[in-house]
């Protein structure tokens, strides 16, 4: 168990919390949740002891292990992965060394073994005889294969690094387990694995995730940061946003029905405040006036933005022919004689474990990059825009946002302060130098970008990186309004299952192609593991 009193804390004048008293328990996972910048990672840090608050204080149960995924990729470089994880639970790392270190001794004192003795009845104590096959039935659920297990941290590629880190926080069945956002860089497979995990764990969870499907899966309560209070509510993600929605709604009700009232009683006495013979119902109404009170509505940090694609002009019926498309990258081939016929109406989720592939198809697509061999066309009628996952060459120059976006349109100033008001970058806001922007800031831009290409066929790979829950609501909301066609990518499951009408997974054995939702599209392909470990069962 975790528990808060009375925690404040504030940035100068800017207060993120204050007087939090919340008891996390065992058997509960909490979902915590807030826009950017309300301080979700800084809560997280406030309670594994990393930042100390202006006030009050964080209490954990004794002798009770907080594990924390870490965000620093480089900080195992000289260990191996297997050692990685297992330093997840510190004490049982250490005992295990010192173990080593005595047993790799040329020459055995008296000394060395009792002190081995005591460090093998402590190593038992903590299941270490289990750690290394825990170690690796963890990495092997999160997508990290056998042969990379010995391996040193730095010859990792950076995505299964992140795994790493996220096994190293499971190990050891940890009394707490803190996680910030745990699904970035995972595919879906391994999120489902995850969900899987910590729907079993027993013990006290607290994630900060933006993939709505994940929340509502793993989560039994929602912690919302707004109005610099935490609040507390029972259920999943979707119950909260159900539940929020309708305290806001009744206090608005409220707030009008007083307000109604009041006007009733002001016009009463206005109008018979001089009357001698209404002159006690007026002086009455007067003190009920004044009993009368009106809520003020807190401001909430939570915006969502104003997204919304609007095609110039209505796809043909020939949008994209892929023929035997094939590209290497360093010596592996990342697309091999890919071929693909988008037709009208389609909204194509690209999945796969290979992240690299769907940027490269992508890349290429927008001719950022050439293929080895194969081609591919656009039909006469299309106008495709693209969205990078990787964005960093649009912001190089040193620009205000409305000189940015006056890039993208010939409406002048006021019409650019005006879209980016709408994009949540409102007066002085809009004025930021492109070179300060924030990951999510810059993804605003990108989206504001493509809406004003009018184009009718998108192209996303991953836009929801860096987004808040609002954000990626409002996007979701906006590519179902789409009515062309999307080619897409992305880790959230929700988004991809609420959007797309078509699934490619692009695997190492060729290209899975079903023209159906992506929750029927996991269903089938289980469906066809069971049979396939069925039929190996029957030939053993």
């Amino acid at each position: 168990m975790i528990s808060t009193s009375n925690v404040t804390l504030a940035f100068g004048k800017r207060v993120l919390f204050k007087d939090v008293n919340i008891k996390f328990t065992p058997g509960n996972c909490y979902g915590l949740i807030g826009a950017n910048g309300a301080g979700k990672s800084t809560f997280l840090k406030i309670l594994s002891g990393e930042l100390d608050p202006d006030q009050g204080g964080v209490s954990v149960g004794p002798r009770e292990r907080i594990a924390v995924l870490k965000q620093d990729h480089y900080a195992f470089d000289e260990e191996t992965v297997i050692a990685t994880v297992i330093m997840g639970h510190q004490r049982l790392y250490e005992v295990m060394t010192a173990r080593d270190a005595i047993y790799a001794k040329p020459e055995f004192t008296e000394e060395d073994g009792i002190r081995s003795a005591e460090l093998e009845a402590e190593f038992a104590d903590m299941d270490g005889y289990e750690a290394e096959s825990e170690a690796a039935v963890l990495l092997n659920g999160l997508g990290i294969d056998d042969s990379l297990c010995e391996k040193r941290m730095k010859e990792l590629e950076a995505k299964d690094k992140v795994r790493v880190l996220l096994a190293q926080a499971l190990f050891g069945n940890p009394d707490v387990l803190l996680l910030d956002e745990p699904t970035n860089h995972l595919d879906h497979r391994s999120i489902q694995w995850l969900a899987e995990f910590l729907f079993r764990f027993k013990n006290t969870v607290i994630v900060v995730s933006h993939d709505r499907h994940f929340l509502n899966q793993v989560c039994t309560h929602i912690a919302d940061i707004d109005f610099s209070q935490i609040q507390v509510f029972v259920g999943n993600y979707d119950f909260w946003y159900q539940a929020s929605r309708l305290i806001l709604k009744q206090k608005q009700n409220e707030n009008r029905k007083t307000q109604d009232k009041a006007d009733e009683l002001k016009a009463f006495i206005q109008r018979f405040s001089s009357n001698a013979s209404k002159s006690k119902q007026a002086t009455s109404r007067k003190k009920a006036l004044e009993k009368l009170t009106i809520e003020e509505m807190p401001v909430s940090s939570r915006r969502y933005p104003y997204i919304s694609f609007k095609a110039e002009r209505p796809c043909g019926n020939v949008i994209l022919e892929i023929e035997n498309l094939s590209k290497t990258i360093d010596g592996v081939e990342v697309l091999n004689n890919l071929s693909l016929v988008v037709n009208n109406g389609d909204k194509v989720a690209f999945v796969g474990t290979d992240s690299l592939a769907k940027t490269t198809l992508f890349q290429i697509l927008a001719g950022k990059m050439e293929p080895d061999s194969g081609s591919f066309r656009w039909g006469v009628t299309i106008t495709p825009a693209n969205f990078p996952q990787e964005n960093a060459a649009y912001f190089k120059r040193d620009m205000t946002l409305v000189e940015w976006l006056g890039q993208y349109h010939t409406e002048g100033e006021t019409f650019s302060r005006g879209f980016l008001g709408r994009m949540l970058f409102s007066g002085e806001e809009s004025l930021k130098k492109t070179t300060v922007l924030s990951g999510g800031e810059k993804v605003r831009c990108m989206l504001s970008k493509m809406m004003l290409s009018n184009a009718n066929v998108l192209v996303l790979d991953e836009p929801t990186n860096h987004l808040d829950l609002e954000s990626i609501t409002a996007l979701n909301d906006g590519l179902v309004a789409f009515p062309e066609a999307l080619l897409f990518s992305s880790h959230d499951h929700q988004f991809v299952s609420t959007i797309a009408n078509r699934i490619v997974e692009l695997t190492p054995q060729g290209v899975i192609d079903r023209a159906m939702g992506f929750d029927d599209y996991l269903a089938s392909m289980d469906k066809t593991a069971d049979k396939k470990k069925q039929s190996m069962a029957a030939a053993r």
